[in-house]
């Protein structure tokens, strides 16, 4: 019996430029159905292949986009996708004329674009297929023009330039699917293996709650025993995560012997978005038992940090907050107060955050440390904020033409690392990259390696309206190292983006680093959050993640700080779009089972 599924790829109309433009609309899309009629978008009906940008001679990002993209089947058992690439906005790409784009996968998750392929003509290709022949053992490109299709033949893709001369033939159909997703412009189907079509469908889909398990019988012999009896939330994809249950104990005597009928109900914190309004690129740790928050105050221009304290992460939502920086305190912190973060290194406890000495293209990460022994909502116990240090000596960056930010701190293999934005303006922009270095850890703000560049906003969706990578933070698991980043313009385009490094990986081997070509958070993630981006990561008491993230209560919201559980997906990939009625269904949230006392 065949088992197959079936892929259907597209790209979309372009909407407003606040929705979705024309560098998100023209990207490879997917749907997914069991039976090749009836299509679900995956991913929130949001690109998930974008062509690369292209470098000029002076380092600057031309960007790119692409349209008609076509996937076929490799002769090694992967999958190809050829599409024709234009500029940002669909224009003609000139540096494509005559050419193809070439993309191969494995799992429709993971790409790697390979290059045009020349079909050795001198116009531009306007429609574009590609299929193997297994008898001939050659690949046969057809291609349009006003009309005239034409076809290459190639023996192997990867030898981009090794195409025939062009021939006429007849013209190519592709067959169309009839799908009402929004703003669709159909590609091709395809079927893929069950096992191929179904980790796309759950990996580009957010799970959802849809079972509880719990043991029909305890044995306990106290309260607090019983507290430690957790059930397990079971998801649509066959992942799971552990709930507290909160018991009621009320019919039990616990000294005396027997067996107990009792109920309980899932504990689920929540956070209304948003839980701290003009508060941006929020952190949240916990230090010495206490939770502290930390964010970027756009509400007085970034002309000042406040901290709160509190013995839970909910109770932060309503804590009190108290100045631990302003623009007027120190002579060489003048404003542009940005992306503090906490971070303990050893037994010390440090804040990283941006500040300038002047103006804008003075702005330059600096680092203050806590005193032995204080308090991290005291200013006092704060020392006075230094800037960043390169391993020479001299400052990381050159203030007046470069400036950087975000910095964090990564720990890794009994070392410590630190990753940060930084943005040449002169002399020309470059646009924002991320880089990484080794770090002192008895003075964090030293570096004692070389940055190495980790990426730059190549991606249509992290160069939407302008060229930033920025906001680099770490979740550490079992699995992998995974480097969030924020793209885009700091507007409703903003997005979370994702690198990973293996176990035991050299950080400072760019080599080690794997980019999603597509983000993990956008506009279209969760309803009603425009521009998610610039979050971080914190553990509560329990165990459980939490992503602290910001993003607009409307598109022309004021950024605003926001918190929601950290999923892992079936791959160990986290979920950062899980919405709290995703995470526990409230129709079985209620539950019941047997104590056996004594």
């Amino acid at each position: 019996m065949n088992n197959d599924k079936y892929i259907l790829c597209y790209t979309r109309e372009p909407q407003d430029g606040m929705i979705y433009s024309e560098k998100l609309a023209y990207s490879m899309h997917l749907a997914y159905s069991e039976d090749g009629r009836k299509f679900e978008p995956l991913n929130h009906n949001s690109g998930v292949l974008f062509a690369k940008a292209t470098d000029n001679h002076d380092k600057t990002m031309k960007a790119k986009s692409l349209k008609k993209p076509y996937i076929f089947r490799m002769a090694d058992g992967s999958f190809g996708i050829v599409a024709v690439r234009t500029c940002a906005e669909g224009e003609a790409d000139e540096e494509s004329k005559g050419k193809v784009l070439f993309f191969v996968t494995r799992d429709f998750l993971q790409y790697s674009e390979v290059g045009l392929i020349d079909l050795h003509s001198s116009a531009y290709v306007e429609e574009v297929t590609c299929n193997y022949d297994e008898n001939r053992k050659v690949y046969a490109v057809c291609w349009s023009l006003e009309g005239k299709w034409f076809r290459n033949e190639i023996t192997d893709l990867y030898s981009l330039e090794a195409a025939s001369q062009p021939d006429s033939i007849e013209a190519v159909k592709i067959q169309k699917v009839n799908t009402d997703i929004e703003g669709i412009v159909p590609g091709n189907m395809i079927s893929v293996p069950e096992e191929t079509g179904r980790k796309l469908k759950f990996r580009l889909s957010t799970p959802f709650n849809i079972a509880m398990e719990l043991p029909e019988e305890v044995k306990v012999t106290s309260r607090k025993a019983l507290k430690s009896v957790k059930a397990k939330a079971i998801y649509n994809d066959g992942t799971t995560a552990y709930k507290t249950v909160d018991w009621d104990t009320a019919g039990i005597d616990w000294n005396k012997s027997g067996t107990y009928e009792i109920t309980g109900t899932i504990r689920q914190e929540h956070y209304d978005f948003p839980m701290a309004v003009n508060r941006a690129d929020p952190c949240i740790k916990k230090w010495n038992g206490k939770y502290y928050f930390i964010a970027t105050n756009d509400a007085d221009g970034n002309n000042s940090l406040y901290i709160r304290e509190a013995a839970s992460i909910p109770e932060l939502v309503n804590a009190q907050e108290k100045l631990l920086l302003d623009a007027y305190t120190y002579e060489h912190i003048k404003g542009f107060l940005w992306a503090p973060e906490f971070h303990a290194i050893g037994e010390d406890l440090y804040i990283f955050h941006a500040a300038t000495s002047s103006e804008f293209l003075f702005i330059e990460s600096h680092v203050m440390k806590l005193k032995k022994g204080g308090n991290p909502s005291s200013k006092e116990d704060w020392s006075i904020p230094q800037r960043v240090l390169k391993k020479d000596g001299t400052f990381l960056c050159e203030s007046g033409k470069v400036i950087s930010l975000d910095m964090t701190v990564i720990p890794w293999n009994n070392e410590y690392y630190a990753a940060w934005s930084e943005r040449q303006f002169v002399p020309v922009d470059l646009g924002a990259w991320i880089y990484i270095a080794k770090i002192d850890p008895k003075e964090p703000w030293k570096l004692v390696s070389d940055p190495v560049l980790l990426t730059k906003p190549d991606y249509g969706w992290a160069n939407n309206h302008v060229f930033v990578d920025e906001g680099p933070f770490a979740l550490i698991t079992d699995k992998k190292l995974f480097l969030s980043f924020a793209s885009a313009m700091i507007d409703a385009t903003y997005a979370v983006g994702m690198l990973t490094a293996d176990p035991g990986a050299n950080l400072l081997d760019s080599e080690s680093w794997i980019k999603l070509n597509y983000p993990l958070l956008t506009s279209r993630s969760v309803p009603g959050e425009f521009g998610p981006g610039h979050n971080s990561y914190v553990t509560d008491d329990e165990g459980v993640i939490w992503n602290a993230y910001h993003a607009r209560p409307g598109v022309d919201g004021p950024r605003s700080s926001g918190l929601r559980r950290v999923h892992f997906d079936i791959d160990g990939y986290p979920v950062l779009d899980l919405t709290e009625e995703k995470d526990v269904n409230p129709e079985i949230r209620n539950l019941s089972t047997k104590v056996i006392i004594g």
